[in-house]
């Protein structure tokens, strides 16, 4: 099926509060979607079946959360009546760690909506628990607690920019630290901490899998390259039959400890291999500051 024949898409948006929910809306925007936000859920039936009547609403955003009253309990239902839709509909999921989001509450001076009178954390701690259901329910689960505003803008661009549509895949490759958590967006995860960690050497701690230094000392090790080439060998099977059912966006992540040496070099080395295969790559380093 081409693209341009696919169902209407409906992207859902909830999550923690303070997780970025607004951040990703402007960012879906700005590529191109029509966004609403705060729709109470007895209306996301009536807004899915104006979608489905409208070719201008093809690519429509809702962002739902804490704020309608009731929320945790109404909204599961609203969602899963929209399998019987002509709607390829898809929930996301944005979340953070309890030390990010207080950090976040506290620059804004906001309270938060589930606190009460009481302090934000009892608030982010009755939210989280009201929304487990939710979250076992998304597509995706994003953890935005290492984004800045601005690399959480960029990564939801490249990622759901209709513009772009007819053209290559984008590949979004990841270097993580397994110690801040595995990127719950991944799709493929490859783990590089068997290899000998340049941090435990005293003149390579302070550099970064990017730096010749690092890269020469890893490549010194002789399970590296038979590494590498079994990851672009199985890379070369599944992207293109990914792209075959018409995916636009594939994420590949690769760990090591603490994000800063291995997993940047394995990254860079897996970014510039696919993009000799003419794919659009992207290349992050999520962690690379904190490693």
């Amino acid at each position: 099926m081409s693209r341009s024949t696919q169902a209407p898409q409906l992207l859902v948006i909830t999550g923690l509060s303070g997780s970025g929910k607004t951040h990703v809306s402007r960012a879906l925007e700005d590529v191109g979607w029509f966004c609403v936000d705060n729709l109470p859920s007895a209306l996301v039936p009536t807004f899915a079946e104006l979608i489905e009547r409208s070719p201008e609403l093809r690519r429509s955003a809702l962002v739902v959360d804490v704020r309608e009253r009731g929320f945790p309990e109404a909204f599961p239902a609203a969602y899963r009546n929209l399998g019987s839709s002509r709607l390829a509909a898809s929930l996301v999921f944005l979340e953070a760690d309890d030390k990010t989001l207080l950090q976040r509450y506290s620059e804004t001076r906001r309270p938060h909506p589930m606190a009460g009178r009481g302090p934000a954390i009892e608030g982010l701690r009755a939210e989280r628990e009201a929304l487990r259901p939710l979250r076992k329910m998304a597509d995706l689960i994003l953890d935005t607690s290492r984004f800045t505003v601005h690399q959480l803008r960029d990564y939801v661009r490249e990622r759901y920019d209709v513009r772009t549509e007819g053209g290559p895949m984008v590949v979004s490759v990841l270097s993580f630290g397994f110690k801040y958590g595995v990127p719950a967006e991944a799709d493929m995860v490859f783990d590089a901490r068997f290899l000998a960690n340049p941090n435990f050497v005293p003149r390579l701690r302070r550099l970064t899998g990017s730096d010749p230094k690092v890269v020469r000392f890893l490549r010194g090790q002789p399970d590296l390259a038979p590494f590498l080439r079994r990851i672009q060998s199985l890379v070369g099977f599944v992207l293109p039959r990914h792209e075959k059912e018409g995916r636009s966006y594939v994420t590949m992540a690769i760990g090591c400890t603490g994000g800063r040496h291995r997993s940047v070099m394995i990254a860079n080395d897996l970014g510039a291999a696919l993009e000799k295969k003419g794919y659009a790559v992207r290349v992050y380093h999520r962690d690379v500051k904190g490693g």
